[in-house]
């Protein structure tokens, strides 16, 4: 008996597969037709919404999303919670917090034995779990430590050579030579080509000669300068004299290594002129000044020389043949900051949604009449702002952690390919993770009323902190732009008859494939089975930038005939940027789809399907015009994916509690009193005297 329904239930599985296939083979069929595929699709939609909320293994799931890094992450939370005179109390001073900043970082290093630096080229996915669990403690911290490490180290070990490594390692490594990377202008900030700053070669004394020659050329808001900082990484335009009327030839954006303090004394150097930024909005641990430079000398040796050299008769060698190629080859080895700052965002996510999740599981009010309150995230509409966002944060935490696995493979290859890719991937992801991470911050706060604004409860802090993540290592409207480009330049070169990289293999086929007139049954089948399936989710997000792409281009071509080749992107800015945000979101959900079928754990496998899920279909439903508008998808079609969406936050919502408990973020990170897992009210009330 059991034999003969399975293999009833195989047969029914083999004619609606073969029935699809001829649907999709002859899409000309009759209305009674359609209907009864239709009918089919609810039927087996409605049996399995009735299914009952599953079961998480919270521990295996915790495992699968922190892998092998977890014991450095809490190597680090144990060193901070055993000293309380290391944590960083809600009222801080500027000056106090600089000076615990510092103190913090010493104490990682010298005295917990943490040493992040080796791991910059050697295991940068230990690096950014470290960067992570530091920024937990505290942002300041963080964004000091990558300061530190990540840019001033890391710009000695990937544009200079040797004799660099060797001279600065280990005083980088143990603090002793704590660095600046000064790079931004007051002029200037993303048009690196654009810096004023330069650096004269002097064949007579065999040194650099670096000037700021004017105002707008003043190094600002550099990090570790006003108060740290020793020595500072300066980007400047490289100036040779020559023997022939022209006198002097610029060979580009160069970096240097420029000592700006005694490093007994700790005086400022002479020729060189530091200035406090101030009081910022947040961040305040970090000490950002303002650089100028008048004549100052340098030997030639400081010349960060892996790109470029400078040898002692003043000739200018390169591997690379033209200014672009330097310039491009030096910025490619600076990704780093991006894929930091995109990773270390992510973690802020989780910190603020898990306080504002566990509070809406706390928090009770109102409720049906004469029965006690429920928690205020049985309300749907606070599903509504949480559940989508928790989705968001596990599809970012796999998509950056695939992306730290790219850098990686790219530190150990240098292949090109690979190089561009991360390049631009790297790019689209900061821009888009930090920008959501900073809406959703602010979601949480309201989302957990008066409590949200209370200092103690972190959201002002973390917002403030965080904010400014959206704006350096590249201002994100124009790293989005880069992206923007980048599809651009395959889809050109996939009418030539070129190949796409790595990440954007999927348009190889889009142009065709998804640019064609959308099935007219596909269209409006409605069954979860199919609006759950992972391929008609990439399907459809990938149709979505395909289309935009293969438009954005058709109007480029239109009004670059007019307005020229600047213009022309202007008025289509708004479009390019949409362009480069839906092929972010397309490589995000591929990501998530691709950990979801990893995970060795049936239960968390089983979560982590259903958040994907959420994921995949409220971003279908929020940009559900541009389907209908093309037929994509039918009104009853577009109707089901908005029920499912509340459906599936209402499922996601049974189990947020250990959606977020699997972050595992011990309360000394999480900090705030209405996020503890215990006595959470209890230790509110005791925050302000009780």
């Amino acid at each position: 008996m059991i034999n003969q329904t399975a293999e009833e239930d195989q047969s029914t599985v083999i004619n609606r597969r073969i029935q699809r296939l001829r649907l999709h083979l002859n899409p000309i069929i009759s209305n009674n037709e359609i209907m009864a595929v239709m009918e089919v699709e609810k039927c087996r939609g409605g049996e399995r919404m009735k299914k009952a909320a599953m079961e998480v293994k919270t521990e295996a799931l915790s495992d699968y999303m922190r892998g092998k890094y977890r014991d450095i992450q809490e190597k680090v939370y144990e060193y901070f919670n055993k000293r309380p005179q290391l944590q960083t109390p809600i009222e801080i001073s500027k000056d106090n917090h600089r000076e615990l900043c510092s103190n913090q970082l010493l104490g990682l290093v010298r005295e917990a034995n943490i040493r992040p630096f080796k791991y910059v080229v050697e295991e940068p996915a230990k690096y950014f779990a470290i960067l992570e669990a530091v920024g937990g403690i505290d942002m300041s911290l963080g964004i000091k430590m990558g300061v530190q490490y990540s840019l001033w180290g890391g710009s000695v070990l990937n544009l200079g050579t040797k004799k660099h490594r060797d001279k600065y390692f280990d005083g980088i490594d143990n603090l002793e030579y704590m660095g600046c990377f000064a790079m931004t202008e007051l002029h200037h900030g993303s048009n690196v080509q654009g810096l004023q700053t330069v650096a004269t070669f002097d064949p007579f004394k065999d040194e650099f000669v670096i000037d700021t020659p004017n105002d707008g050329a003043i190094k600002w808001w550099i990090g570790n300068a006003a108060v740290h900082g020793k020595f500072a990484t300066v980007f400047a335009k490289l100036m040779l004299p020559t023997h022939d009327t022209k006198g002097i030839t610029d060979m580009g954006v160069h970096a240097f290594i420029v000592p700006i303090r005694d490093l007994k004394t700790h005086e400022v150097l002479p020729g060189i002129e530091i200035h406090d930024c101030g009081h910022k909005v947040g961040l305040n641990g970090v000490d950002n000044g303002a650089l100028r430079f008048r004549s100052v000398r340098i030997p030639r040796d400081n010349l960060l020389n892996r790109f470029g050299d400078v040898s002692r008769d003043g000739k200018y060698t390169s591997s690379l043949p033209t200014i672009n190629k330097r310039f491009a080859a030096t910025l490619g080895e600076l990704v780093g900051g991006r894929v930091g700052l995109a990773y270390s965002s992510v973690g802020v996510l989780k910190i603020a949604s898990t306080i504002a999740i566990r509070y809406s599981l706390l928090r009770q009010q109102f409720g049906p009449p004469k029965q006690p309150e429920i928690s205020i995230l049985d309300y749907q509409s606070q599903q509504h702002k949480l559940m989508p966002m928790l989705a968001s944060t596990y599809a970012f935490h796999f998509a950056t952690l695939d992306l730290v696995d790219k850098y990686s493979q790219m530190k150990k290859s240098h292949d090109e390919e690979l190089v561009g890719d991360v390049h631009a991937l790297s790019a689209g992801l900061k821009a888009y993770v930090t920008s959501y991470t900073a809406k959703s911050i602010s979601i949480c706060r309201e989302a957990c009323g008066g409590h949200g604004y209370a200092a103690v409860n972190r959201f002002g802090s973390l917002r403030n902190d965080h904010d400014i993540f959206q704006t350096f290592e590249g201002d994100n409207t124009v790293l989005l732009q880069q992206v923007a480009g980048d599809l651009l330049k395959r889809y050109q070169e996939k009418f030539k008859g070129g190949t796409f990289t790595v990440t954007w293999n999927y348009l190889r086929d889009s142009m065709s494939a998804y640019l064609s007139q959308p099935n007219p049954v596909t269209a409006r089948w409605e069954g979860e089975e199919h609006l759950r399936d992972p391929q008609f989710q990439l399907d459809a997000f990938r149709y979505r930038t395909s289309r935009l792409l293969h438009s954005v281009a058709m109007r480029l071509n239109k009004h670059s005939k007019t307005l020229g080749s600047f213009g022309a992107w202007n008025r289509c800015l708004n479009h390019l940027l949409t362009l480069a945000e839906s092929h972010i979101e397309s490589v995000i959900l591929a990501k998530f789809i691709e950990a979801v079928k990893s995970c060795p754990d049936e239960s968390s496998r089983a979560a982590l399907k259903l958040v994907c899920d959420l994921y995949a279909l409220e971003h279908i439903w929020n940009d559900i015009g541009t389907y209908r508008n093309v037929d994509y998808v039918a009104p009853n079609k577009a109707k089901a994916i908005h029920k499912l969406v509340d459906y599936l936050s209402f499922q996601v919502k049974n189990i947020a509690k250990e959606l977020v408990d699997a972050f595992d973020l011990p309360d000394g990170v999480t900090r705030a009193p209405i996020a503890m897992q215990k006595e959470a009210y209890l230790q509110y009330t005791q925050h302000v005297g009780f």
